[in-house]
């Protein structure tokens, strides 16, 4: 894409909008009362318009932007509620392994499809026994020969009934410290792969979320993505974005809740009156745009360091922040549009319902915002106790050089 980054946003946005338009209405109710399990349509024509694989240098068949234009695509994505956003996502999500880590080989069998949509492709972190436990995998590879031998368990795994490759994470040195003993596969879908659940969602339905086990798969060496015992690195790597795309789509599903009640508000009327002059319905609109914008210039800053390669303490914070902000963002105009509508908005006769379920999950996936909390404020600490060039502005108070100051 030619122009400047601001005309390279201003195209994104143009063509996502259009793919998004195009989507039937069809397919978002259909997903909803679980009647398509995977929507493998939609990520084919996403591929067909180069709307996959933003970030991706075009040698594999990304548009080379940056976290800038991303997020432009991700909100308008958003509008259609978490599901799609989650499959669009997983894209730039898994992508970002294979591309950073991956060899030029598995870029080419891999990468590329993927950008093209041709496969599709699933992440297995969770497991039974931990969410947030991350490093506490009890997934095993074990290496024999030219292959790894899989064992184990993932759960919550979207796509898990239709996708071609998961993204996998194992124990493959159990002696290791968690941190250090952790490797990182590319598994192709086969009969020892088995779909044991699928479950029943309160939102977010249609991706084929189920829990999967690996009954002694035999993976290739040249599956192995990074290095043996060297996933935690891809981890870390991975964690921005699904942040990133996190926060970006929560703020199009709030922008979505946000444009029908104010639309509402602006034709029904009580009293003599359309209800949007009434301070109750126009301040939670207020207050509603000015959270938005504000989660929206959130995840721009963190868009910019990240594009930048700003010091990676301060960009995780970012992105814990803007994740954070986001979803709970969405969370509170969302419940403020259902007030706004009443009660009908509590019926299916407005999509503010599923919003809300769809909302509900932003809180809990990628890291719970308690998760970001503890990764805020440790990035916040480590940058604060550091010796500043900044003024010392403790010291202006009267008595600041006093002895007065006791801390033990």
């Amino acid at each position: 894409m030619e122009g400047t980054p601001s005309e390279k946003k201003e195209t994104v946005r143009v063509s996502v909008q259009e793919f998004v338009r195009s989507i039937p209405r069809s397919l978002l109710l259909d997903m909803d009362a679980e009647k398509v399990f995977y929507p493998r349509e939609f990520l084919e024509d996403a591929g067909r318009r180069n709307l996959l694989g933003l970030r991706v240098p075009s040698r594999y068949g990304g548009s080379e932007l940056g976290w800038e234009q991303e997020i432009v695509a991700l909100e308008e994505v958003g509008v259609l509620g978490t599901s799609l956003a989650c499959l669009y996502s997983l894209v730039s999500i898994v992508g970002e392994a294979i591309n950073f880590f991956g060899s030029h080989e598995q870029k080419e069998k891999w990468l590329t499809p993927m950008i093209e949509g041709k496969i599709t492709v699933a992440e297995a972190l969770t497991e039974p026994r931990g969410g947030s436990d991350f490093f506490g995998t009890t997934t095993k590879a074990t290496k024999e020969r030219d292959y790894y031998i899989l064992e184990g368990q993932k759960r919550f795994v979207v796509g898990a009934e239709g996708a071609d490759i998961f993204f996998v994470y194992a124990r493959t040195d159990p002696h290791a410290p968690p941190h250090e003993g952790l490797s990182a596969f590319i598994v192709e879908r086969c009969p020892e792969l088995r779909v044991e659940h699928v479950y029943g969602l309160l939102g977010t339905r249609g991706g084929g979320t189920g829990r999967i086990r690996f009954d002694k798969v035999k993976v290739p060496k040249e599956n192995l993505i990074g290095g043996e015992n060297g996933a935690a690195s891809i981890f870390y790597q991975m964690m921005i974005p699904e942040r990133m795309t996190s926060a970006a789509g929560a703020v199009g599903l709030g922008r979505a809740a946000l444009e029908i009640a104010a639309s509402y508000s602006n034709r029904r009327k009580a009293f003599g009156h359309t209800i949007r002059k009434f301070q109750a319905v126009s301040f939670k609109v207020a207050e509603s745009i000015t959270l938005l914008d504000a989660a929206r210039g959130l995840v721009s800053t963190a868009a910019q360091k990240i594009d930048a390669k700003a010091d990676a303490s301060y960009v995780r914070r970012l992105v814990s922040e803007a994740k954070k902000f986001s979803t709970e963002t969405a969370w509170k105009v969302v419940n403020n549009a259902m007030q706004i509508l009443g009660g009908i908005g509590y019926t299916n006769v407005y999509p503010i319902e599923r919003f809300l379920r769809d909302a509900r999950l932003a809180l809990i996936w990628t890291g719970t915002n308690e998760i970001m909390d503890s990764v805020i404020q440790h990035e916040y600490f480590n940058e604060v106790l550091q010796h500043s060039k900044a003024r010392k502005v403790e010291e202006d108070a009267p008595d600041a050089l006093g002895d007065e100051k006791v801390y033990e």
